[in-house]
């Protein structure tokens, strides 16, 4: 049952990732970010997310801490972290507000984290998933997780198609000024 799971897990993660390809090719055609929260695209985005929400919880409790890693370090350091993500999460949906950070309410905000980057939830969710693959210990889990990490990287550059369709020169001037998933601009 496991391995069907991880599976079914994968392909629902393949969707998405074909799906956001899609939409930065096909941005006119886009599901993300959804045009309003009773439509179609909206309904097609956040049962993929969920379904991809329970086939992991699935397969960190059936398969937790069955890899390489078995020092218990590691357990006080993803809980610790864990911790500190949704800190760091509740802060930036506070500085988006909860309305904007799920695409429904459409204004600009460039206040603190995003002065320093235009995806810190992205960036920060990156770090997190690094260290979770860790405390759950799961090659099941650090594969579809890494598949995630890939998403995650792509995603900035659908939501810049929006952002600039939506904000145009605020948001060109914005760019210009921050980095994409970085807290240090290179050059």
């Amino acid at each position: 049952m496991l391995e069907k799971i991880f599976y079914i897990n994968l392909i629902v993660h393949y969707c998405i990732l074909l799906l956001v390809v899609w939409w930065i090719i096909f941005f006119e055609k886009r599901i993300w970010p959804p045009p309003k929260k009773e439509s179609w695209q909206y309904y097609i985005y956040w049962i993929l997310f969920y379904i991809w929400f329970w086939l992991d919880f699935y397969l960190i409790i059936q398969n937790y801490n069955t890899w390489i890693i078995t020092d218990l370090f590691r357990f006080y350091v993803g809980i610790s972290l864990f911790v500190l993500w949704w800190l760091f999460s509740l802060w930036w949906i506070y500085a988006l507000w909860i309305i904007n950070t799920y695409w429904l309410k459409n204004w600009f905000v460039i206040k603190w984290p995003y002065f320093y980057t235009r995806n810190p939830q992205y960036l920060w969710d990156i770090v997190m998933i690094i260290w979770i693959i860790l405390f759950v210990n799961s090659i099941y889990f650090a594969i579809i997780w890494m598949l995630t990490i890939f998403i995650f990287l792509l995603m900035p550059f659908l939501e810049e198609k929006w952002l600039e369709n939506m904000y145009w020169k605020k948001y060109l001037e914005y760019k210009n000024k921050t980095t994409r998933l970085s807290l240090i601009k290179l050059v």
